[in-house]
């Protein structure tokens, strides 16, 4: 069966806003995405711009092959990986986040998951992590478009949100949520949970093979813990393991 590209349209540069790039630039915040009824998500930037710690570790210890990273930020996991020898490449929007991936020693390319990419249909392991199944605000579309990237037995491994949420929203990127100051035009995002992402991962042709928790850090509350799926190409699956 052949996997069709579902017709979304590409996830917008907003993340080339100053606020996000200067964040990345001084590896801290405070950064927010900011919905437009003003309710504020907290955007871990001191996290992502860190080195990969021992959860994600973790993470790249299950990947397969070589691996595509969906979103990747200021490339820590890019970084991670290549360190390790393995066959990695970060896409993502933010020309900040591919400058400061390729100062870090990874490869990156500034486009959307939407884009033609290299060797589609061929990477082991796809990687959204980091919120990043929000991309585009259509966790479907989305789903179905890393089945076209990874190969027939590939491997797609998602951070969802600790909680039973499914929600959709338009939200800007903010630095100072009292000032204003944020991107001029929302884009669509996504929040969801494990509940949720394996609705939309059934209908997009996707298997759940492991689910785990990881603690968040001590400084953290106990809803810090990061929660996360690794899917299954269905078609890779001996029959007696489908549906």
């Amino acid at each position: 069966m052949s996997t069709t590209v579902p017709d979304a349209p590409p996830h917008p540069a907003v993340w080339g806003a100053d606020a996000y790039a200067e964040a990345l630039r001084n590896g801290r915040g405070p950064l927010y995405l900011r919905r437009t009824d003003g309710w504020l998500l907290p955007l871990d930037v001191e996290r992502w711009c860190a080195a990969a710690d021992e959860t994600d570790l973790a993470v790249l210890g299950r990947c397969e092959g070589s691996v595509l990273d969906i979103g990747c930020g200021p490339g820590r996991l890019v970084a991670a990986l290549t360190a390790q020898g393995r066959r990695v490449l970060g896409i993502d929007v933010s020309p900040a986040a591919v400058a400061r991936t390729a100062a870090a020693g990874g490869a990156a390319l500034r486009c959307s998951v939407f884009d033609s990419l290299p060797d589609e249909g061929s990477w082991g392991t796809a990687l959204l992590l980091d919120g990043n199944i929000g991309i585009g605000g259509d966790p479907r579309a989305l789903l179905a478009r890393t089945a076209a990237l990874v190969h027939p037995a590939g491997l797609l491994i998602v951070e969802t949100v600790p909680a039973d949420i499914d929600e959709r929203a338009r939200v800007s990127v903010a630095g100072d949520p009292y000032a204003g100051h944020h991107t001029a035009d929302p884009f669509p995002w996504a929040r969801v949970g494990t509940p949720a992402l394996l609705r939309y991962a059934d209908a997009a042709d996707w298997t759940p093979v492991e689910r785990w928790t990881a603690a968040g850090r001590r400084s953290q509350s106990p809803s810090a813990a990061r929660c996360f799926v690794a899917l299954r190409r269905r078609r890779s699956l001996p029959a007696a393991r489908r549906g």
